[in-house]
């Protein structure tokens, strides 16, 4: 789509509601025209951030992300030091690129947060990444579980356990009175269920950040709460999951969001099969229709690195 195209969406985007609206990619700061997106995007009232790996952030680039209105910058560190982050990604100055970008976002004034996807070859790293993104200054930290889709294919042999998978949730779970950050699990929706077992056991009611950057509000987002817009124009219900919903290049995102039956059909829990459906937490957690998806061939059967067992039907507790 070209910068018409993509100001077009944003206008559609707009008539929908006020969402976030994340320039990621690949690589966003690759388009030419990325600052121009951002502006409109912000002059229409849309809140706008940028995923980025923050080896091509400048000085200069920098302060056109404040000019154009960016609220965050998210730059992954997926290794404590230089050579596991490298290693991760497969590119030699990889840390130091990364680095080097949140500094200097950091000095333009912008927020930022690290994200970090969690696999075997780093699960023991996170609380030192946890203490880097301290000592960067990060508003945030959103750790991602590996979903063994597009790229992630790649390296399917470092997916974790259903069991590390529940203790790697769990310890963040833990972190979030020791750290001066927003934590975030994404494509984790077990996350939500530990919070509420965590809560229970505690004896306390559950709040949640229910607006803004950091917003908690439920599990697998795909389709209910997110989707994903290609370069090209096909919408998906999230990244990872890749099917077809629409085109915006040929049907307006308001009738796509609102008719698609995919979308139609994730939204509807009762449609969960396998033991997500008989959950008593399947509202609020949904599991990962994408790994679902990749690992059975259909979005709505049950998340296969779960390791929780239902104990009732799903109620209205859920």
């Amino acid at each position: 789509m070209d910068t018409k195209a993509a100001f077009n969406l944003l206008d559609q985007i707009s008539r929908i509601g006020r969402p976030i609206i994340i320039l990621t990619g690949g690589e966003p700061l690759l388009r030419h025209d990325i600052f121009d997106i951002a502006r409109y995007a912000t002059r229409i009232g849309l809140r706008i951030v940028m995923a980025t790996n923050g080896t091509l952030v400048t000085q200069e680039n920098a302060k056109e992300m404040v000019v154009a209105g960016v609220k965050r910058v998210s730059i992954s560190i997926d290794g404590s030091t230089r050579k596991g982050h490298d290693r991760f990604r497969q590119v030699d100055g990889a840390f130091d690129g990364a680095l080097n970008g949140i500094r200097l976002v950091r000095d333009a004034g912008l927020e930022f947060q690290i994200n970090t996807t969690v696999t075997k070859q780093n699960i023991k790293e996170l609380p030192e990444i946890q203490r880097l993104a301290v000592e960067l200054g990060a508003a945030a930290h959103h750790i991602f579980l590996l979903v063994p889709t597009g790229r992630g294919k790649y390296i399917m042999d470092q997916e974790i356990t259903s069991e590390e998978y529940e203790d790697i949730l769990n310890w963040f779970y833990e972190q979030k009175d020791k750290v001066p950050l927003d934590l975030k699990a994404t494509c984790a929706p077990h996350y939500y269920r530990i919070i509420r077992e965590k809560a229970r056991k505690e004896g306390r009611k559950v709040t949640f950040k229910t607006h803004g950057l950091d917003a908690v509000t439920r599990g697998c987002l795909a389709g209910v709460g997110f989707c994903f817009i290609s370069h090209t124009g096909k919408v998906q219900p999230c990244g990872y999951l890749d099917l077809n919903c629409g085109d915006v290049t040929q049907t307006p995102l308001p009738a796509i969001w609102n008719e698609s039956d995919i979308f139609l059909a994730l939204r509807n829990y009762d449609n969960l099969g396998g033991k997500c459906g008989r959950c008593e937490y399947k509202k609020v957690c949904g599991g990962c229709r994408a790994r679902a998806f990749e690992a059975t061939g259909d979005y709505l059967a049950e998340e296969p690195l779960c390791m929780y067992q239902p104990t009732c039907p799903a109620g209205p507790d859920s």
